[in-house]
């Protein structure tokens, strides 16, 4: 990387700094600022001014110190090492800097992102002489007890590899060459680079038609979302979009999760940073850490780094995906992404558009939330890899027609609807079911291998869906008159509408069991939740009272039926029984 062209700085505002002398540089070159090296971006040229956003405080940089152009976009660095990794908003680790320079870091530290010092054992999967291009995987590196780290062929390079040896490497050492038909040797190692506002290039993109399963059962059995799908998860504060951001990495069916905390309290990532060491992946048994990329950047962070930490964790996570592995991305909060966006707009004295956003900041999310998708990978052999994006939002005031909440309905695909009145009730998540929305319910049946419980779960969910709406149409009529002026079934639709709320939609992410639940757990929970409303119908129409079967004590084993480990379900399945020889003896 050259280091030849240098400016001198001549304005100083907040994040933002003015240089010239910066003739022949590019948009969005990386620079280096003062004396202390800071790490800024050119955002916009004007003859030989540049204005650059930088990544640190600015605080002592004055007119007149030197401006240096590295000639090179923002890039982030991939290789093994990623995984277990927790970096700042453009990439620098922060576990390693705090054991170089202690709880309180430098300026202008040039740590790069991966080791340079940890040898890595690497095992080729391909022959010498044989003919490589773009994303070809030539070898793999364990890394770690639950991922295999494919090392891929980076872009522009095409021919024939050689001297491909299997041995332990440090990331910048050379592990064979590729003699291109020119005659040019390029140098094969376990790193390469990418600059983070492009998306890598795919060879097609697929259906998003298999779920994502969440554990979650408000999410996987009403609103889910697909690998290589897209979510929005707007709320007011205190409604829990942070937990169920947390559980979804806790829990999704994923292979990698990156989460990028942006812009949130410090609070609150330091509970992600201190819990997901001690989680166990439930499918290995194995730390979480062991499959996730984690990226701190909080509220009183710079600015600036704020608005360049999607673009690191969007960049991680689609390198993982062309492996082909499932990748998850959890962002929260895209609020604070907008807000740094609309402050360095302003310093760079942009037209203000609503809000005070700039006008771009809808084609930026969008751009954002487009880099997901279920793909065919570039090069061999072949493979399919997927990335979903869940994003939460933080409006002002839960205000859901903000332009950020409103920017990013217009893109996603899933829309979970957080609930400040559910909150106060504690009831979580607070998930509204009346105004959230999936575009993927429809693979919904593809769940299960069984075609008769597929096509039993998704007539469950719409008649259990049904009932919910009622229950908020009933609700009125009882507010006017009570609930003894209601019909036998209606108050029945009541009740089990009630018994969907407190014993299947409602659950407890610090609860050992109920905190993640099976897709075939879901489907005998609310079959069962169903059956007695059926049953009880039934038993309406031959003439029980509804009052008898409201004091059924059935109705106690189901609301702990979700308390059930998995291991056990086949007591849940038993409760029927149990519902059969109640309600037949009410009858009788």
């Amino acid at each position: 990387m050259s280091e030849t062209r240098q400016g001198r700085v001549v304005k100083v505002a907040g994040p933002v700094v003015t240089a010239d002398g910066m003739t022949g540089a590019r948009m969005y070159d990386v620079v280096r600022v003062g004396k202390l090296n800071l790490i800024g971006e050119i955002v916009e040229l004007h003859g030989d001014l540049a204005s650059i956003q930088v990544y640190e405080e600015t605080v002592g940089i004055g007119p007149g110190e030197p401006v240096i152009d590295t000639e090179a976009p923002l890039s982030v660095e991939l290789g093994p090492g990623l995984i277990e990794s927790i970096y700042d908003g453009i990439q620098r680790p922060l576990d390693l800097l705090v054991e170089a320079e202690g709880e309180f870091m430098s300026r202008g530290s040039a740590m790069p992102g991966l080791n340079r010092k940890k040898r890595w054992l690497f095992k080729p999967t391909i022959e010498n002489g044989a003919e490589v291009s773009v994303g070809d995987i030539v070898g793999e590196v364990k890394e770690g007890p639950l991922l295999v780290h494919k090392i891929m062929v980076p872009v522009g390079v095409q021919g024939k590899v050689e001297n491909l040896n299997e041995g332990e490497y440090t990331v910048i050492e050379t592990i064979g060459v590729v003699k291109a038909a020119d005659g040019s040797e390029i140098k094969l190692k376990l790193m390469q680079t990418w600059p983070v506002r492009n998306s890598r290039a795919v060879i097609n993109r697929l259906a998003p038609n298999q779920l994502l399963i969440t554990g979650q059962r408000v999410i996987d059995t009403f609103f889910p979302i697909a690998k290589g799908g897209t979510a929005c998860v707007p709320g007011p504060f205190g409604t829990g979009k942070t937990v169920v951001q947390h559980q979804l990495a806790k829990w999704v069916d994923a292979d990698v999760v990156v989460y990028v905390g942006c812009g949130e309290r410090g609070n609150e990532m330091t509970d992600v940073l201190t819990e997901f060491p001690e989680l166990k992946d439930p499918r290995s048994g194995e730390p979480l850490m062991k499959r996730s990329v984690l990226i701190a950047n909080t509220s009183n962070m710079p600015v600036a780094a704020r608005e360049a930490s999607v673009y690191t964790g969007i960049t991680i996570a689609e390198y993982f995906r062309d492996m082909g592995y499932v990748v998850a991305l959890m962002a929260d909060s895209t609020s604070r992404w907008a807000e740094a966006m609309r402050e360095i707009s302003t310093r760079l004295e942009e037209m203000p558009a609503e809000e005070g956003y700039p006008a771009y900041l809808g084609a930026r999310i969008a751009a954002f939330y487009e880099r997901a998708g279920r793909v065919n990978c570039c090069g061999k052999p072949k493979r399919e890899g997927a990335l979903s994006i869940i994003g939460a939002v933080s409006p002002p005031g839960g205000d859901l027609s903000d332009s950020v909440v409103q920017a990013t309905l217009h893109v996603v695909k899933v829309f979970w609807s957080l609930m400040a009145k559910l909150a106060q009730q504690r009831h979580f998540p607070a998930i509204d079911w009346l105004t959230s929305y999936s575009f993927y319910k429809e693979y919904l049946a593809n769940c299960f291998e069984d075609k008769d419980q597929a096509d039993k779960m998704v007539a469950l969910t719409i008649e259990s869906m049904g009932l919910l709406e009622q229950e908020s149409q009933l609700l009125e009529i009882v507010r006017l008159v009570g609930a003894e002026a209601l019909s036998p079934t209606d108050r029945m639709a009541l009740e089990t509408s009630r018994s969907l709320r407190e014993d299947y939609l409602h659950q407890n992410a610090f609860h050992k069991v109920d905190t993640y639940t099976s897709m075939e757990k879901q489907y005998e929970l609310l079959g069962m939740i169903m059956y007695l409303h059926k049953q009880s119908l039934a038993a309406i129409a031959k003439g029980v009272s509804i009052e008898d079967i409201f004091k059924l004590p059935v109705r106690e084993e189901i609301a702990r039926a979700k308390y059930i480990p998995q291991e056990e379900i086949a007591k849940v399945v038993k409760i029927r029984e149990t519902i059969d020889e109640q309600i037949g003896k009410c009858k009788s």
